[in-house]
């Protein structure tokens, strides 16, 4: 007997539509199910910033519990929806971004150096890949003094934020 095909899901609202899109882009199959390894992906496409037990929590509250491996969008889209209306996996704000820079400048220079910078990215919480350090380092640090001056790469990452977000309004 033929498997039945589900009914595609259809948005409520923009928020809704927006999760749907970010979703179907990994639905290879066409099929509104897609594989737990691209939920990250998925997660920061739609602006969110989850760490990875962050994601682990979204997988294992929408993971299909009969063939497992694969998130259903039937599952995904409530609970992302809740999620983001709670303004979970969200980034930072920059008064919390420049009072952590600044817990850690214990001098109160208004800088880190690279070294530092490496050292608690690499080391402290939950740790960057080098890949991630690398692309950081592009942005954060000044080439000319070899150090990261906080407060203006902080105004940066806000800019670049007003900017995607202004993008996904379009």
């Amino acid at each position: 007997m033929a498997r039945k095909e589900e009914p595609k899901i259809l948005p409520n609202n923009d928020l809704e539509k927006r999760i749907i899109e970010a979703f179907e882009v990994f639905d290879h199959s066409g099929k509104q199910v897609v594989d737990v390894r691209e939920i990250g992906t998925i997660l920061r496409s739609l602006g969110c910033c989850p760490t990875e037990a962050e994601v682990q929590e979204v997988i294992l509250g929408t993971e299909n519990k009969e063939a497992t491996g694969n998130v259903p969008l039937t599952n995904f889209l409530p609970y992302m929806t809740k999620a983001m209306i709670e303004h979970r996996f969200y980034p930072a704000s920059a008064e919390t971004l420049l009072a952590a820079f600044k817990f850690f400048d214990e001098e109160g220079r208004g800088y880190l150096t690279k070294e530092t910078f490496t050292k608690l990215m690499m080391e402290e919480g939950e740790p960057f890949t080098q890949e991630e350090l690398d692309e950081m380092m592009q942005a954060a640090l000044d080439p000319v003094s070899n150090v990261i001056t906080y407060e203006y790469y902080i105004n940066q990452l806000m800019v670049e934020d007003e900017v995607i977000a202004s993008e996904e309004t379009k």
